[in-house]
């Protein structure tokens, strides 16, 4: 047997976290997703911050983090050890059917923000905000002030700190008695965060947010909802954003392919 098929073969049967429902986790080319509706997420999120059992992390899945996970084995560990591993690119919806994983919604990052703001508000939660530049946080804290008035920002910092500070910059999380933490880093420094220090923050529902700040302070724009519903959304960040784009979509994306078009032969090949 290859080795191509033996990894598959034992990313297909890795034992579900006994944390996991059964019938919601599935594997999806060598990553965990969870089979979970972003309405069905908000509800359980209500229930797990009112009854203060946490911390709970959000990761999200899409084609980068499939090729992290293939050279990367402690990301493919904070991966399956997430509470919560939701699809944040649309291509792997239509991709994990033909894989015989469907996936009920995707469910990404600034977007699922805004719902758990929106959440924030209604039920009068705290949110903390870590990350970006001073003068982007600070725009996003005064949006948020405005569109959100009755939830509670707990604090704020932004994301520039050295490793020596991160223990002070826990301890004030900690001390913000924040319900939702919203790390907007980029990977794999957000995904890093929450995994090492999730015990020790204080709060019940940790997400990664990447660039969302910059969205939201006006600085990036998201792509219209027809090219994010065709799966394009990442070809609209490399045209903002070439310099810094180009290279990780065109090595990132080959990869996640190259893993698809493999995963699926033998699909097909088991089918016979």
């Amino acid at each position: 047997m290859s080795s191509i098929t033996t990894e598959l073969n034992r990313s297909a049967t890795r034992t579900i976290d006994s944390n996991q429902k059964p019938a919601r986790r599935a594997v999806l080319m060598g990553c965990p997703v969870d089979l979970i509706t972003s309405a069905e997420l908000l509800k359980e999120l209500a229930e797990l911050i009112d009854t203060q059992s946490g911390p709970k992390v959000i990761q999200f899945i899409n084609g980068n983090k499939i090729a992290q996970v293939r050279h990367d084995r402690d990301m493919e560990r904070i991966m399956w050890k997430s509470d919560y591993a939701l699809v944040d690119g649309q291509p792997l919806l239509p991709m994990g059917r033909l894989l015989g994983v469907r996936i009920p919604e995707r469910v990404d990052g600034i977007g699922l923000m805004g719902k758990m703001l929106k959440l924030a508000d209604e039920r009068r939660y705290s949110v903390y905000l870590l990350g970006a530049k001073q003068s982007v946080l600070d725009t996003c804290v005064e949006k948020i002030k405005r569109n959100y008035p009755n939830l509670r920002i707990a604090g704020s910092r932004n994301g520039y700190f050295s490793e020596k500070e991160t223990a002070g910059v826990v301890a004030q999380i900690r001390e913000s008695k924040a319900d939702m933490l919203f790390l907007g880093m980029g990977s794999p420094m957000k995904e890093r965060f929450a995994d090492r220090y999730a015990a020790e923050l204080g709060v019940t529902v940790i997400q990664g947010v990447g660039g969302s700040f910059d969205v939201m302070a006006d600085l990036v724009k998201r792509a219209p909802v027809w090219i994010q519903r065709i799966g394009m959304e990442w070809l609209f960040r490399v045209v903002q954003e070439p310099r810094r784009m180009f290279w990780r979509y065109t090595t990132t994306n080959a990869t996640c392919l190259s893993v698809f078009g493999r995963a699926l032969v033998l699909r097909l090949a088991g089918k016979r």
